[in-house]
């Protein structure tokens, strides 16, 4: 016996309320990307930073090609800031097109920020889910080694 679900006997309806509430959450997650963005940045400038000016300090030991750890920790910090610069893009557009829709009530914007707000959930869950595969890796890895 096959269910039919409850959303297909009817439209969904948008109504002022809800459109409040999608104002405000376009609001904060305009805030959020913004915020992220310009956190962005600072890492950005701080793996430039620390790639380039630790490199310079005279007490900083022996270093192949006089270049040391603080190279890989800035292309460490660099590498992050494109990771994390993604999922912003989705949650930007998704504001974005989400206060457009609203104030034009246009479907397409509408569509397009769910859309987008689609994409920056899924990438978060694909990364949380790597991340937690390392985690169980590198406790694997640091098992191993201790036994032996």
């Amino acid at each position: 016996m096959e269910e039919k679900s409850a959303f297909k006997s009817f439209e969904l309806e948008v109504n002022n309320e809800i459109k409040g509430f999608l104002k405000e959450i376009s609001k904060w997650a305009y805030f959020l990307s913004i915020l992220g963005f310009v956190g962005i940045g600072l890492m950005v400038t701080g793996g430039i930073g620390v790639s380039f000016f630790t490199g310079m300090n005279q007490f900083g030991g022996d270093t192949a090609y006089g270049l040391g750890y603080s190279a890989g920790v800035g292309l460490f910090y660099i590498l992050f800031a494109l990771i994390y610069f993604f999922p912003l893009l989705y949650l930007f557009k998704f504001a974005k097109n989400m206060k457009s829709a609203l104030k034009s009530d246009n479907n397409e914007n509408f569509k397009s920020a769910f859309l987008n707000l689609k994409s920056h959930y899924k990438f978060i869950g694909i990364f949380t889910i790597a991340i937690i595969g390392l985690y169980v890796i590198i406790l694997i890895g640091a098992l191993g080694t201790s036994l032996f």
